[in-house]
């Protein structure tokens, strides 16, 4: 049984007050068709609208504190209505719609449609919401038909149709709710009204249910004559005659549209902020929930943003709630736009919200830097001027960040909790910037950041150099050399390539440098041709993939050089087989344009990527390139000796050069030679080195 507190009615008006400051009051004391009671888990009465005081018969006074089973359920109802409701509020899900009879103050019985909705709001108790709509007039109706077929006009449509569902008569409520007249209805078969929502195995049911009981009830949903598609609930009985034969169907219907949106608006507030209309955080960790079950099926990751406006409350404070909520649905709005449609932004209550990023790929610090630029997009759009009315405002972001995915399970909120934390370590280092909860991926991640500003300031002011390594064959003979980027960093001398190659073909910033190196690659064989002692040197020059797949690379490598004066036939392209990976055929036809005019092509790190000879062999290709890691091992390891052979059989077959690089040692070239390559690159000929170095390094006769 359920207890009723001593305060029962003292807390029911608290409760009863909660719920009149959401938003949906108006909405449900303007239902005056539509009784909506609201009670809490032990059948306490908070809510109480004017149509429930008609229908049941007690005033709002009356029956606020009250208890469920004391004013409207019959005796022989109690005990699965109290089952029912405990079963509610322990899943949070509603049962489904249906008709019962309940009992009116008097005593009578009162037919009724009714459905529920468990509804929780952060803060405040959960509140189990009916709606009933009065199905007296409906109930007597269908006594009626069965009795003696009288009462056909009433508030609900009605129609009568032959056995082969052929239209005979209408009332002029079916007039009201479907549009069509009794003159442009009767003689059609109802499939006039097919909304098309409905398959054939809905229809077989409701058929199989008439012929087997008699009838049928339930929910459909019909279309107008204008076209609007519209719910009804709809009762369908058969009449035969003496013989048991169907002569006819009698229909009795009501629209239930307004019962729909009462529905969906229940539904709204228990799912969307009421404000921005913006997931809350129930929906939060639902799709929370479920973006780290598909992490862990795909081994993948996703994060968390945690974001909290800096000094919110100062704003309220100081120019008052209305601008404070215009800034709330300002900051949502700008939030969404900063995701990709298949993430969530939701707001957890004041000014805090929360955005789900799914999908970020297997790798956690590729994650970790997806999210970070996220977040940075997030803080500089949110730090941009805002509107409120009058007033303009500025406004800064503290941002909380943590990734979720295969690792090792955990709760749903957990990853929540940990967002929330980095957010307010945000706060503690300054505002105005975001924070990751793993301390070690903070330091990645800012490196990683820093390093980018740092190349992009690179860039602009031209701190990259070109070493030259030199290109030898038989005994040393000097041929050419490969152009090698190098970066002079003001603080931290020279910067590997292998630690901002990669960084500048994630940021895109490698088609810049790709152009600064064939620009100055390019001026300085010009230079050469001038000179005797260079003027026979080739100089190999390495494009990404990313740069030599540009539209314009063709154009642009033939005006650049014609600009500068460079001969075609002393430059040499090195790719790389990864370019071979898509787009195979506009490839092709970019190096044919190329190789026209003189342009060498060598396959650098031959025999580690793509490697299709179906394609190779249709490539304009000069040279191919032993790669340095079959070099190093090439005495030691029977499979890199392989490798290497293999390499120089099929350039041989396909009238190729072949250049090793990597080579440092005497015994590796004399290899080499042995197996017929005669090109060599490496520390045993010249380290690379700087443009001065490299002139006289030729001069010296090498």
């Amino acid at each position: 049984m359920f207890t009723t507190p001593l305060t029962a009615a003292a807390q029911a008006r608290e409760s009863a007050s909660k719920i009149a400051d959401l938003r949906f009051q108006k909405l449900f004391e303007d239902a005056d068709a539509m009784s909506i009671q609201g009670y809490l888990v032990d059948g306490t009465v908070v809510y109480w609208n004017r149509a429930s005081e008609t229908i049941y018969g007690y005033s709002a006074d009356e029956a606020l504190g009250g208890n469920l089973l004391d004013l409207i359920i019959p005796a022989e109802m109690r005990a699965p209505v109290e089952g029912a409701v405990r079963w509610m509020f322990e899943t949070g899900q509603g049962i489904p719609p249906s008709r019962m009879t309940l009992r009116h103050k008097d005593g009578r019985d009162v037919p009724v449609y009714s459905s529920h909705t468990v509804v929780s709001i952060p803060g405040q108790s959960a509140v189990m919401f009916c709606m009933d709509a009065d199905m007296s007039v409906l109930a007597k109706a269908e006594d009626d038909l069965r009795i003696a077929a009288t009462a056909f006009e009433s508030q609900q449509g009605m129609s009568i149709t032959n056995a082969e569902s052929v239209i005979l008569r209408v009332n002029q409520a079916f007039t009201q709710i479907t549009g069509y007249s009794a003159a442009e209805a009767v003689g059609q078969n109802t499939r006039l009204l097919a909304s098309g929502r409905h398959d054939a195995a809905f229809f077989n049911a409701m058929r199989g249910d008439i012929a087997r009981q008699g009838s049928w009830q339930g929910e459909i949903w019909n279309r107008r004559k204008d076209g609007e598609v519209y719910p009804e609930w709809l009762t369908i009985s058969a009449v035969k005659d003496k013989d048991g034969r169907t002569t006819h169907y009698v229909s009795i219907f009501s629209d239930i549209s307004a019962h729909k949106v009462a529905e969906e608006q229940i539904k709204t507030l228990a799912f969307y902020d009421p404000l921005t209309h913006l997931p809350n955080r129930r929906l939060l960790l639902d799709r929370l929930a479920q973006a780290q079950v598909t992490c862990s099926r795909r081994a993948g990751q996703g994060a968390v943003l945690y974001v909290d406006l800096d000094n919110f409350k100062t704003l309220n404070d100081t120019v008052g709630y209305v601008q404070g909520d215009l800034l709330l649905e300002h900051v949502a709005n700008r939030l969404t736009a900063c995701v990709r449609e298949g993430d969530t932004v939701a707001r957890l209550g004041g000014d805090e919200f929360v955005v789900l990023l799914e999908h970020l790929g297997e790798n956690e610090l590729d994650a970790a830097n997806e999210a970070r630029s996220v977040g940075e997009k997030i803080r500089q759009a949110l730090g941009q001027i805002y509107t409120l009315g009058v007033f303009e405002h500025h406004s800064t972001t503290s941002i909380g960040i943590t990734l979720f995915g295969a690792a090792q399970p955990e709760t749903t909120d957990e990853p929540l909790k940990r967002a929330e934390l980095a957010m307010y370590q945000a706060k503690t280092t300054g505002r105005n910037t975001l924070q990751f909860f793993d301390p070690q991926m903070q330091v990645e991640v800012t490196q990683r950041a820093g390093l980018e500003n740092d190349l992009r300031e690179a860039l602009n002011q031209h701190q990259f150099l070109l070493y030259y390594q030199a290109q030898v064959v038989g005994d040393g003979h000097l041929t050419g050399a490969e152009a090698l980027v190098r970066w002079q960093h003001p603080q931290r001398g020279l910067v590997s390539p292998g630690e901002f190659i990669p960084l500048a073909e994630d940021t895109g910033m490698i088609l810049s440098l790709g152009q600064w190196v064939l620009e100055t690659a390019c001026s300085q064989l010009a230079k050469w041709a001038a000179q005797p002692v260079f003027s026979h040197l080739t100089l190999a020059v390495n494009v990404s993939a990313k740069q030599f797949r540009e539209e314009k690379f063709v154009p642009q490598l033939l005006a650049l050089l014609t600009r500068t004066g460079a001969n075609p036939k002393r430059l040499k392209l090195e790719l790389t087989e990864s370019l071979l990976v898509s787009d195979v055929e506009g490839v092709i036809t970019k190096m044919a344009a190329l190789k026209a005019c003189g342009v060498g092509f060598s396959l650098d790190d031959f025999g580690t990527g793509y490697s299709s000879l179906s394609y190779l062999k249709r490539l304009p290709l000069d040279q191919l390139k032993i790669d340095q890691g079959f070099v190093k091992n090439i005495l030691t390891d029977t499979n890199d000796a392989a490798i290497a052979r293999m390499v120089m059989a099929l350039a041989d077959s396909m009238d190729l050069a072949v250049i090793a690089e990597g080579v440092e040692t005497q015994a590796q070239k004399e290899f080499l030679a042995h197996i017929g390559c005669q090109a060599y690159q490496g520390y045993l000929f010249s380290h690379p080195i700087a443009l001065a170095d490299f002139e006289k390094f030729v001069q010296q006769g090498h």
